[in-house]
């Protein structure tokens, strides 16, 4: 399928109050398997793709790394798929809007763009952050795709939840196609909701025990996981390595997956 017409069924997708649950892959064998189980779109984890290179995450992979990764993510999937790109790449606006148009030409239908002044934890200033997403909202009217601008602040604790409000709604005003930020709470994402544009909510924190329809109630238009699925996963890794050479213990591998069900959703 020609990536115009994925990027049109994923802004199709971003129905305020009735929102779209995009799993988090790390991977080519988690994009299959989520997308074959039935995700109508899926997006990068920057954390997620760090573990698999051996990084952590927070400005480890390089923009080269990070597009790869979506490419090749994008090949395997028939369905929308967006990409968490930090920073960009770039404190200044003209990287941020490079960094737009690679991610269409690599494929993806979105990409996400943060305020946080990778590797540091401190956001960018104000007039700073909405150049940038400025910037990168011309880049993806241009190649035709959609740009959730990212208050990520509040998540580091660099401002409030006011603050990530405000960015938000200038954000929305810029023209971003989807406001995103992290862990605010039930008043702030209403509020956010409000611009009228819509609004990502990330399953963690306050809205770590929400159903999607509670979410959706909220005025929600996309749900994400980020990196917490692989944590999942690399919680095993921990328990039951850590079972295995501290007590002999191997029962953790009795909780196995089915392999034949796993090889069937990655040969359909």
């Amino acid at each position: 399928m020609r990536r115009n017409e994925l990027t049109e069924r994923f802004r199709a997708l971003h129905v305020p109050g009735q929102p779209v649950v995009m799993p988090n892959p790390w991977d080519l064998g988690s994009a299959k398997m989520m997308a074959r189980l039935g995700a109508r779109a899926l997006a990068t984890t920057s954390g997620g793709h760090g573990f698999t290179l051996g990084l952590g995450d927070g400005g480890k992979v390089t923009r080269d790394m990070a597009l790869q990764h979506a490419a090749d993510i994008c090949a395997v999937v028939d369905v929308p798929v967006n990409a968490d790109f930090e920073n960009g790449f770039g404190d200044d606006p003209e990287t941020v809007a490079e960094t737009v148009r690679l991610a269409a030409e690599a494929g993806l239908a979105g990409v996400s763009i943060e305020d946080i002044a990778l590797p540091a934890p401190e956001s960018y200033p104000f007039d700073l952050a909405l150049a940038r997403i400025e910037a990168a909202i011309a880049a993806a009217r241009s190649a035709g795709i959609v740009l959730t601008a990212r208050a990520d602040g509040w998540l580091t604790k660099s401002y409030d939840q006011a603050e990530a409000l405000r960015r938000c709604q200038a954000f929305a005003q810029a023209g971003a196609d989807v406001i995103y930020a992290p862990l605010v709470d039930s008043d702030t994402t209403r509020a956010m909701a409000a611009t009228g544009t819509p609004v990502n909510l990330l399953v963690a924190g306050a809205m770590g025990d929400l159903t999607a329809d509670q979410m959706g109630a909220l005025g929600a238009a996309r749900i994400s996981i980020g990196a917490r699925l692989a944590r999942v996963t690399q919680q095993v890794i921990l328990d039951g390595t850590r079972a295995m050479l501290e007590r002999g213990d191997f029962t953790i591998l009795n909780g196995g997956a089915n392999a034949a069900e796993v090889e069937a959703l990655m040969t359909e």
